[in-house]
């Protein structure tokens, strides 16, 4: 009796070992996969897609949901799982038999961003939750840090949220994305289709990898940022000199082979040097910070507003003539001319004010060189003009 006791013992001993292994097994290729890269919503993918893989944690959906600190919000960024029951089973029966591993997965994430991801991508994608207690079970996972688990009809019923029902979804586990002690965002899981039951084991080792996702996620972010300083000038928070040529050229290469207009604004604070010699660098710098501001504010998100160097700004307006970047040149010069700077007076016609010089692609140039010679050209001739004017760039300038 004794015997068999032990043979028993160490029969379940050998299969919690075996599963021990393959969980860390599990958790190395993950955390491999997961250094592959830094950007953001590539790391979103490869942990959704660990979360839904055979090889990996199984379940049939994952969703994950990050905060927004600013907005005091947690917003939907990524939704993966089948739409139907029917089309669950194609995809599983042919991971099947093609034998498709979690890294052959992983490496169609250009596929699922060309086709903009699933019916269940653009749902969650839609979904902002006030960080409050009335934001319902995605919300208190955050403000309590803690898994929620709704397993069970009777649990089910009680919870009255109406993501469940935007989500379609009855049964389903929610764990808090933990990085230095924050919780950055959540992971929720379901298996809404196979109807397996979600154990406490599974809700184990879906909080461990969700631990291992969080810093993931917050290395991401910090990643982010780096890059995001390296492209920025550090006074006015514009796109600085270098990150604006990369992007000129890219997207003059875009508007040659879709044949669109491409306008480019110089522009140059009138009489800087004198408000600086007389009322300091400090005061200076406020008056670059707050037409940065305006000049940010009137333009286009797709419009590309950089610091070009000193007290000069560049705007490039994309699949935009020559008459509209007018209107548009014109409505910054007169932006300018009346905002109240500090210390104005002391300018010689008592305002502080800007010129600017415009030149278009393909009309006045043919490539990325060419066009910033010819905005610079016509805002050349808007200073010796007179100042606190917009030029247009024209051959006839130049031969005088």
């Amino acid at each position: 009796m004794l015997y068999h006791c032990l043979a028993m013992d160490k029969h379940q001993l050998q299969k919690e070992l075996e599963k021990s292994r393959a969980e860390l097994w599990m958790f190395y290729e993950i955390g491999n996969l997961m250094r592959t890269t830094l950007k953001l919503e590539e790391i979103l993918y490869i942990i959704l897609t660990c979360v839904t893989s055979h090889e990996g944690l199984g379940f049939n959906r994952a969703m994950l949901f990050l905060v927004n600190e600013r907005k005091k919000t947690l917003e939907g960024k990524v939704g993966i799982g089948p739409d139907t029951a029917e089309e669950a089973e194609k995809i599983w029966k042919r991971i099947e038999a093609e034998k498709t591993t979690l890294k052959d997965l992983i490496s169609i994430y250009k596929a699922f961003i060309k086709r903009k991801g699933s019916r269940l991508d653009k749902v969650v994608k839609s979904i902002k939750v006030p960080l409050r207690e009335s934001g319902g079970i995605l919300a208190l996972t955050v403000l309590e840090g803690m898994t929620f688990e709704i397993t069970t009809d009777e649990v089910s019923k009680k919870v009255k949220d109406p993501i469940c029902a935007l989500l379609k979804t009855e049964h389903f586990v929610t764990v808090p994305l933990k990085a230095k002690d924050k919780t950055i965002g959540i992971i929720l899981v379901d298996n809404i289709f196979t109807k397996e039951p979600i154990t406490k084991d599974d809700i184990r080792i879906l909080t461990m990898f969700a631990n291992q996702a969080g810093l993931a996620i917050e290395n991401s972010h910090l990643y982010e940022k780096t890059v995001s300083l390296s492209h920025s000038d550090s006074l006015t928070n514009l796109i600085n000199h270098g990150r604006f040529q990369y992007l000129l050229s890219r997207d003059l290469k875009h508007a040659a082979k879709l044949k669109k207009p491409a306008s480019l604004l110089m522009i140059d604070i009138d009489n800087f040097k004198n408000f600086n010699d007389i009322l300091g660098h400090p005061a200076g710098d406020m008056v670059l910070i707050n037409i940065a501001k305006i000049l940010k504010k009137a333009c286009r998100s797709t419009d590309i507003v950089a610091r070009y160097g000193g007290e000069e700004f560049i705007v490039a307006l994309f699949d935009t003539n020559k008459e509209s970047a007018w209107g548009l040149a014109e409505r910054l010069r007169q932006a300018v001319e009346k905002f109240d700077f500090p210390g104005q007076e002391i300018q010689p016609d008592k305002n502080l004010t800007i010129s600017l010089g415009l030149a278009s692609f393909p009309e006045d140039a043919k490539n990325k060189a060419q066009l910033i010679s010819k905005a610079d050209s016509a805002l050349y001739q808007a200073k010796a003009a007179g100042k606190n004017r917009t030029h247009i760039y024209s051959a006839a300038i130049e031969q005088r």
